[in-house]
């Protein structure tokens, strides 16, 4: 017997919208129609209501919760649910300190993160191994992480931990041998080095100067080699948080190509821009990340990319950052302060209210490039749309709301976002995970530790 409907809403997936009941038995969806049969089963009433497939986030930097903070990442999974989305992926970075598996291996940081997390979120969850530099034999670790379920790596160009181009590449080479995908940051790293140099010496210490040192040149160089030691290695390639116009050519030149190269754009770098770095030092710093705020050319150009294809999908980039402490405030110097922001409980209510609120891109689009191609590209196949059989992993947005984003409203573990008093469109209601609910009427439900770690298999079928 059904278990629940879902009746009267606007059922939107990534090709169209239509009004429709949803049926969902044993945390499936079962049927999608017009007034279908309820007898005997509960019912949510969703007139007026967009019926969205939960959001899912494949970009965000969670922390394990620690004996001083035992509750942070089901606070920012909580966090997610609040914002329409039901799964995310999160990095898990042994080789740069950040977990106690520093310097072991992948593998150990894999099964510290599966241990550390049973029983600690709200939603689905995942993990994206990071590869360090520090640590090239962990290389050798890809086959192994992929056979459990983590097919998705994290590589920088930058930084201290970075790859050169010969692990880049040999990584690339077991991706493709094995099924795996590599997510790579994009800077030249000889270039920032110098550009920070120069700008300390002059004595530039704010965050403005942080922009000036990460240039787009900087960021498209390193797209361009990112796609071509993917080339030699015969490996698709994943460019995360693209920012600029430039990066973007080399991009949509490649895909012109046929070459499987894929890339995400975050809230970010659609909704703000670089003018932002000219506010009070204290404000400024809230929007310091990498690569940094762009022009509003740049601006527009991946707005127009989302729109026409040239950029697969939406994610958060989230980093859940403290002023007072990974931000140091009263910042010492633009190199010494965490790069991140917070972003993983706004990413459904910016990308509507910049996007499909303006026009930008459709409520279909919108549904594309927050669920149904990350579930496509990153092995979530049971989830990502209003389908029969799919998870009954739902979102029930009212489009009539009106608001602001401030942090005082917000449940993620930071103490700041950088979206503070912006105004918005649209707001979550209730959210399903499995059937479930763990959000209704814009509230937590009493038990809200449903979520599991989900093992994925990635297919370009």
């Amino acid at each position: 017997m059904t278990d629940l409907v879902i009746r009267g809403g606007t059922v939107v997936t990534s090709e169209r919208s239509f009004r429709a009941d949803v049926a969902i038995t044993d945390g499936r969806i079962e049927a999608v129609g017009p007034d279908l049969p309820r007898a005997g089963s509960r019912t949510i009433e969703a007139g007026g209501m967009l019926v969205l497939p939960g959001c899912i986030d494949v970009h965000t930097h969670t922390r394990l919760p620690t004996e001083i903070e035992p509750d942070r990442f089901h606070r920012d999974s909580l966090a997610a649910a609040y914002g329409g989305t039901t799964t995310f992926l999160a990095f898990n970075n042994p080789g740069t300190g950040i977990s106690p598996a520093g310097g072991r291996s992948l593998v150990a940081g894999m099964e510290e993160f599966r241990a550390r997390t049973v029983g600690e979120s709200a939603v689905d969850f995942g993990l994206s191994a990071v590869l360090s530099g520090d640590q090239p034999d962990s290389i050798a670790e890809l086959p192994r992480l992929i056979e459990a379920g983590v097919p998705t790596f994290k590589a920088f160009m930058v930084y201290d931990f970075r790859l050169t181009d010969e692990l880049l590449l040999a990584a690339l080479r077991v991706t493709a041998q094995r099924g795996g995908m590599l997510q790579v940051h994009c800077e030249n790293a000889t270039v920032v080095d110098e550009l920070v140099r120069r700008e300390l010496a002059a004595g530039h210490l704010a965050s403005r100067y942080h922009a000036v040192s990460r240039p787009s040149y900087a960021e498209a160089e390193a797209t361009h080699r990112a796609i071509a030691l993917a080339r030699a290695a015969d490996a698709s390639v994943y460019i995360v948080h693209l920012s600029c116009a430039d990066a973007l050519a080399e991009v949509i030149a490649a895909r012109a190509r046929g070459w499987p190269v894929y890339a995400e754009t975050c809230p970010h770098y659609l909704t703000l821009t670089d003018a932002l770095y000219e506010a009070p030092e204290a404000e400024a710093i809230t929007r310091l990340i990498s690569p940094p705020l762009r022009s509003d050319s740049d601006r527009k150009a991946l707005w127009l990319a989302l729109a026409h294809g040239g950029l697969d999908l939406v994610a958060s980039d989230h980093v859940p950052d403290r002023l007072a402490v990974e931000k140091r405030l009263p910042a010492p110097a633009f190199d010494r302060i965490s790069n991140g922001a917070p972003g993983i409980e706004t990413l459904l209510r910016v990308v509507y209210t910049e996007g499909v609120a303006t026009g930008a891109i459709s409520v279909e689009q919108m549904v594309g490039v927050l669920a149904t191609t990350p579930a496509h590209l990153f092995g979530l196949s049971s989830k990502g749309a209003v389908e029969i059989g799919r998870d009954a992993d739902l979102v029930l947005f009212d489009p009539r709301s009106r608001g602001r984003i401030e942090q005082a409203q917000l449940h993620h573990t930071s103490d700041f976002t950088p979206y503070e008093g912006r105004p918005s469109i649209g707001s979550v209601r209730d959210v399903l995970l499995r059937g479930e609910p763990v959000i209704r009427n814009g509230a937590a439900v009493p038990t809200t530790r449903r979520g599991v770690f989900v093992e994925r298999s990635l297919s370009r079928s």
